[in-house]
């Protein structure tokens, strides 16, 4: 029933599916004093109020288009949200002293300052309560983000934070009594901070400004007319000044897709979560019913078949059964509020994007037509605007970027991790090869000199730490090449007086915040400066350059309100003091495209609506969990549960999917797992599946998309390679191991020998195999070189002894030695009683030899050379020739096809005196020790004890087949004979093995 103060109030709605703010100017345009409702001649008489920045300005456009670009006064058109005093007061002769509050209003905390004084707070209440864990600056500011939210939340829905203490700890769980605890640093000592300070909360100056205007016009009523419109009062204070302008002679108030049509028991069990919850709210507080509210002038029955679908899809749970009686008479209805409707589902969130992108091309060839993405989801919005690009469409995410992902923060960052790791390869060339990094040159000569860096110093093995083990590695570089590198050691010497600056305060002790944050902006900006240019002048530029320049000025100014900081922890501190706050676009929009997030999307209609990235935990994002208080708490201090939020996106959910033409999209997998379809599609489809229908389906746009970057024509067929390279480019000095890949891979070979390729070996490189087998290698060739002719009483003593000294000399890789010292202790054992056989007969031990022989008989002779583990002298005065495997050894019968020839070859250089020191000797056993550590500590594989005769085959058949490759017509093949090739070769990318070998190519011989 309607009340009699209800029907002195003055309340429209503005139908989902119209675009709000172009019927407003339209209607408003034509007449002001909308249907005599008030006195006004003209525009400039009215006063509206909207509920964002961004709404103001979309009015302020609407009105343009309206005017069809005549010269026109504006009303005075003001935000509710994020206003200031200035904004919010909107009658010039209005003063605080006149209202409510009496006196002038404190300013209000800045935020940054805000989460620094807190998070000084926490920490000290951390030193008070150890077993709470929060000793990390770091950590503490990310608290203080969230505290300061619920500071916000608190004083947004007027709730006293007095009433915590009435929340009974014993009816909770234990941890919960802690955070009680811990919420009194905002009960008990966080107003006398703001008292000191002489400041406020930036949401309680905003209840008390709204506060202020609302009892303003109670004392005196404007004298022009006022319209407040969009808002959904959701602000306790912006809806007691809703229904203040409700009340008033000349004012009027204007709902965002009030639902008229639903029944009262629906009405009724209306919940947070559902789109209806904030105008079902709004209503009660304003002392109206939805009889109270009429539809905005000749905004009626536009899109009202989609309207009614959606919320009808959406309704509460609890009135579903509904759907049985009403399916059949609405089926028509339904069949019309399809038009215009379209479900994309995509395989991927890239082909999402992709597909999203040319249905916004394609409006561009309508004249004059608008599109619109709106999404939660800030990744999709990133891969539509990059989509676009390759149409040259620029086009701004006006949610903007998250500040911490801006250019000059992520190096800031890069830097601070760049200290963290002591300058570890990853870390620093990560750093030095940003785009804004050029120490004081070219940008382009500065990256190439770090390539040059990268290549001879940060390749393979991780160097010391800091610029200290950058110096020892060139030192090692140029001991090994027999010469200098000046401009590396110049540039290592640019580096260090660089980072010089915060050298003295990286010990891990705390440093004040103003030291170490000056310290790190002065050598980012070395860095920076390029030729032409300062540090400052790149580092701040642009729209991203100046946020962070003001957060930083900011950051310095209360720098002494912060506690002190390790240099080790700034990196989390500075990230959570950034989080949440993002860079917005100014400039650079196109005029008939925009990518929206919900918010920015609040009463905004284009000709064409994307919803993209429908998927549930997405839109609607994932509830999350109150780290303060729990639900029963939340409820019991008079706060909203979060499923508020579902019911805020749901309405922003309806009010987008409302238009003439609208895409509805989403990914059926996201990182390669199935996606849940929001639950608004579920609704949808389950409403629909009732009535014989579906939502309508589009593949065209995800073909197209998956078309797009395809080739025109059918992929070529690529054929193996076939290098032919003139004989005298072709190798005439090879190593035994050389010879194998030649006879597996000679392509491999022609990329190492002829094209000079050498492989770069990965950054911060873990070589655990390589490096096992170089410490055990090391510690038998001591053990030889110490007892080469007699063993000593204790074999297993002086093996073990041998070890521990060639752990002690490897590099600095403690995974290596916790596994293998162990290990080599089963070795030692194994090859004890090993070598009392392999010593039977034996007059000396040679250990790592050197060799080398000529082979003739080619039209250029080939040196062949080999460096032999161990080869042992008999008393017979032939030899053994032995070889250390700590890994994979082969087995007889691929040495005798010579597929593995290094042992025969081996044994063809001892047989012709190539072996320094041990002169020309036929070769008896030739066998392969292999030195696991496992159970039985190693492996005796003998080969052969025929070794002349395998040498002399092998020495042959290498011959025949280096003969083979002295004609230019003889290519180098790769993986001739895949059966005997391994599955990796360093080279294979480069002879496009995978390409070739999938047409079925594979295989092809010489």
């Amino acid at each position: 029933m309607t009340t009699r103060a209800a029907r002195s109030l003055s309340l429209f709605t503005m139908p989902s599916g119209v675009g709000f703010a172009d019927a407003m100017a339209e209607k408003l345009l034509r007449d002001p004093s909308l249907g005599g409702r008030w006195q006004a001649d003209n525009l400039a008489d009215l006063t509206i109020l909207l509920p964002t920045r961004r709404a103001v300005r979309a009015l302020s456009e609407a009105f343009l288009r309206a005017s069809e670009g005549r010269a026109l006064l504006l009303p005075s058109i003001r935000p509710l949200g994020d206003v200031d005093e200035e904004e919010l007061l909107l009658d010039p002769g209005t003063r605080f002293a006149e209202g409510a509050l009496g006196a002038a209003l404190p300013p209000a905390m800045d935020g940054l300052e805000r989460q620094i004084v807190l998070t000084r707070l926490i920490l000290k209440w951390g030193e008070v309560n150890p077993k709470a864990g929060i000793a990390d600056p770091g950590q503490a500011a990310a608290l203080a983000g969230d505290l300061g939210r619920f500071l916000d939340a608190v004083e947004t829905e007027g709730v006293s934070l007095s009433e915590l203490k009435d929340l009974v700890p014993h009816d909770y769980a234990e941890n919960w009594e802690l955070t009680l605890r811990f919420l009194q640093i905002v009960t008990a000592h966080w107003p006398g901070v703001l008292e000191e300070r002489g400041l406020i909360d930036p949401a309680a100056r905003r209840t008390m400004l709204l506060e202020a205007q609302t009892a303003a016009w109670e004392a005196k009523p404007p004298k022009g007319p006022v319209i407040a419109a969009g808002s959904t009062g959701s602000v306790p204070a912006s809806a007691r000044l809703l229904s203040l302008i409700a009340r008033l002679p000349q004012g009027a108030v204007v709902l965002p897709g009030l639902d008229l049509d639903l029944e009262e028991e629906a009405w009724d069990a209306i919940g947070e979560s559902h789109p209806q919850f904030g105008m079902k709210q709004l209503l009660v507080r304003l002392g109206a019913a939805r009889d109270d509210v009429m539809p905005w002038p000749d905004a009626a029955g536009k899109g009202a078949a989609r309207v009614r679908l959606l919320n009808e899809a959406l309704r509460p749970a609890e009135v579903t059964d509904r759907w049985r009686e009403m399916i059949a008479p609405l089926k028509q209805e339904m069949k019309d509020a399809l038009r215009g409707l379209t479900l994309i589902e995509a395989q991927t969130p890239r082909e999402e994007a992709a597909a999203i992108a040319l249905i916004m091309r394609g409006v561009l060839e309508t004249p004059e037509k608008t599109a619109a993405l709106v999404t939660p989801d800030r990744a999709l919005a990133r891969r539509v605007a990059g989509e676009l690009q390759r149409w040259d469409i620029r086009i701004d995410d006006s949610s903007g970027v998250p500040l911490a992902d801006a250019p000059v923060f992520l190096f800031l960052r890069l830097l601070l991790h760049a200290f963290e790791e002591k300058f570890a390869p990853v870390a620093l060339l990560a750093l030095l090869k940003h785009p804004l990094a050029a120490l004081g040159g070219e940008p382009g000569r500065f990256k190439a000199d770090i390539r040059r860096l990268e290549r001879a110093l940060l390749r393979g093995p991780r160097p010391a730490p800091g610029m200290e083990g950058l110096r020892l590695a060139l030192h090692a570089y140029e001991e090994e090449r027999g010469q200098t590198a000046p401009a590396l050691a110049a540039l290592i010497t640019q580096l260090e007086e660089a980072f010089e600056p915060l050298a003295d305060l990286w010990t891990g002790e705390s440093q004040p915040l103003k030291a170490v944050t000056e310290r790190l902006i002065t050598i980012a900006e070395t860095l920076a400066a390029a030729k032409g240019a300062s540090g400052a002048e790149r580092l701040w530029a642009g729209e991203e350059g100046e946020a962070a320049a003001a957060f930083f000025a900011g950051l310095l100014e209360k720098a002494g309100e912060a506690p002190p900081v390790p240099p080790r922890g700034l990196r989390a501190f500075l990230e959570s003091l950034a989080l949440g706050r993002a860079v917005r676009p100014r400039f650079g929009r196109h005029p008939r495209l925009a990518i929206l997030g919900p918010l920015e999307a609040r009463l905004y209609q284009a000709d064409c609506m994307i919803l993209g990235s429908l998927n549930e935990s997405v839109w609607p994002a994932e509830t999350k969990v109150d780290p303060w208080l729990s639900r029963p708490m939340r409820r019991d201090l008079g706060l909203y549960s979060p499923e508020r939020r579902i019911g805020l996106s749901a309405h922003d959910f309806i009010q987008a999917a409302s238009g003439r033409e609208t895409f509805l999209t989403r990914a059926l997998k996201v990182e390669g797992a199935p996606a849940v379809p929001s639950r608004w599609l579920l609704r949808l489809e389950s409403l629909l599946g009732g009535a014989g229908l579906s939502l309508p389906r589009d593949e065209t746009w995800c073909e197209w998309a998956q078309e797009i970057d395809r080739p025109a024509g059918p992929p070529s067929p690529v054929a193996p390679p076939r290098p032919v390279p003139p004989l005298d480019a072709r190798p005439d000095e090879l190593s035994v191991t050389d010879t194998e890949t030649l006879i597996r891979d000679p392509y491999a070979l022609y990329a190492k020998k002829v094209l000079g390729l050498r492989v770069l070996e990965p950054l911060d490189n873990f070589a655990a195999a390589r490096d096992r087998g170089i410490v055990i290698h090391k510690a038998m060739e001591a053990f030889m070189r110490a007892h080469p002719e007699n063993l000593p009483e204790d074999i297993e003593s002086a093996l073990l002894e041998a070890g521990e000294a060639a752990f002690k000399a490897a590099p600095d890789r403690p995974e290596v030695t916790a596994f293998w010292k162990p290990r080599f202790a089963q070795i030692a054992a194994w090859a004890a009683e090993e070598e009392k056989k392999l010593r039977e007969g034996v007059t000396r031990v040679h250990a790592e030899c050197e060799g080398r022989m000529e082979i003739g008989g080619l039209k250029r002779p080939v040196k062949l050379s080999a460096r032999a583990d161990r080869i042992d002298e008999r008393a017979d005065g032939r030899l053994a020739i032995l070889d250390f495997k700590t890994g994979f050894a082969p087995s007889a019968a691929q040495v005798e096809s010579g597929f593995s020839p290094q042992l025969p070859l081996e044994a063809a250089i001892a047989e012709a005196g190539g072996f320094d020191g041990i002169g020309a000797k036929p070769a008896a056993d030739l066998r392969y020790l292999r030195l696991t550590g496992g159970e039985k500590g190693g492996e005796n594989r003998l080969i052969t004890e025929e070794g002349a005769l395998w040498a002399a085959e092998a020495l042959a058949g290498l011959r025949a087949l280096l003969a083979s490759y002295e004609s230019d017509t003889v290519p180098y093949l790769s993986r001739p004979r895949v059966q005997f090739t391994a599955r990796f070769s360093d080279y294979d990318h480069l002879a496009r093995v995978k390409e070739w070998s999938a047409a079925g190519a594979e295989g092809e011989g010489e």
